[in-house]
């Protein structure tokens, strides 16, 4: 297996492991410290905002590569087991079935930039 292959799994791994702690945070058999620290580790990795700026080379990066995996992997320990075979087996489920609507929803945020371009362009250049 490549590189690039390994990295891919990887992310794809991040992505449901995400997803997993989002669902057992909703759960009424999660803790409430696990649900705590679930929510902190799911709105660090989708927030726009980093501890370390991401224009800041490799230092930059360390956050996302180190700091998401290594929160994801902490709550995973702190959430119990039958809750997590069960959230996995949901977010696997959900993963598959969201395909063609992560299509449509991409397409209708391109549209929305192009038209927010246009019409900055047209307030710009007339």
């Amino acid at each position: 297996m490549n590189t690039l292959s390994k990295l891919k799994n990887y992310a794809k791994t991040v992505k449901q492991d995400l997803i997993v702690l989002y669902l057992s945070y909703k759960d009424p058999r999660t803790p409430l410290y696990a649900k705590i620290l679930a929510m902190c580790v799911v709105a660090y990795a989708f927030s726009p905002i980093d501890l370390i700026p991401d224009f800041i080379p490799i230092i930059g990066y360390l956050d996302d590569v180190i700091l998401v995996p290594l929160g994801i992997i902490v709550t995973l320990k702190l959430i119990p087991s039958e809750v997590l075979k069960e959230k996995r087996e949901q977010a696997r489920h959900m993963v598959k079935s969201d395909k063609h609507k992560n299509w449509f929803v991409g397409a209708i945020f391109i549209i929305i930039w192009i038209l927010l371009a246009v019409w900055i362009g047209k307030l710009l250049f007339v």
